[in-house]
C-alpha cells in the first residue's frame, strides 16, 4: 500500500525521482515498470504495471457509451520504467496537460500514486476544504 506526501522537483529533462521508500517497493512488485495516465482532476496517475493491467481491462471492458473516456485514460497512458538512479521521465504531453513544470506532488494512493503540480493540488484542496465535508463521509470518524 502507496501512502503519504512528497514533494519532488522535476529535472531539466522532466524526470521525477521516487523517493527511496517507494522505489524499494516499487522494484520488488514489479520491478520498476509503471504506467502513468491522466486523471479528469487534472494530475497524473503513475500505477505499478501489474496494477494498471487490471484497471486497464476494466477501463476496455466499459460499454461503447464511454468511448470518450476509454481514449481519455488508455488513449493517454505511457509505458515508463525507473531509471538506474530511481527516475521515472514525464514525457512532455502528460507534463503539459497535467501542468508540470517543476514543484510536483507525488501522493500515495493506495495501490497507485497521484502525480500533482505543486500549486494545482494546493488549490484543489484549498477548493475541497472550501466546499465543506461531502455526504460520501459524513459517517467516517477519524
Amino acid at each position: 500500500m502507496f501512502q503519504g506526501r512528497s514533494g519532488l522537483a522535476l529535472d531539466a529533462k522532466g524526470r521525477m525521482s521516487v523517493p527511496a521508500r517507494h522505489r524499494d517497493a516499487l522494484t520488488l512488485q514489479c520491478e520498476g515498470r509503471l504506467t502513468l495516465t491522466r486523471h479528469p482532476d487534472g494530475c497524473l496517475l503513475l500505477y505499478p504495471r501489474p496494477v494498471w493491467e487490471t484497471v486497464r481491462e476494466r477501463i476496455s471492458a466499459l460499454p461503447i457509451g464511454a468511448s470518450a473516456w476509454k481514449r481519455f485514460f488508455l488513449g493517454n497512458a505511457i509505458d515508463v520504467e525507473l531509471d538506474g538512479s530511481g527516475r521515472v521521465l514525464i514525457a512532455p504531453e502528460l507534463r503539459q496537460v497535467a501542468g508540470l513544470e517543476k514543484d510536483v506532488v507525488l501522493l500515495g494512493m493506495g495501490t497507485h500514486f497521484e502525480v500533482w503540480d505543486a500549486a494545482r493540488l494546493a488549490a484543489k484542496e484549498d477548493e475541497a476544504i472550501a466546499g465543506g465535508i461531502p455526504d460520501a463521509l459524513s459517517g467516517l470518524s477519524i
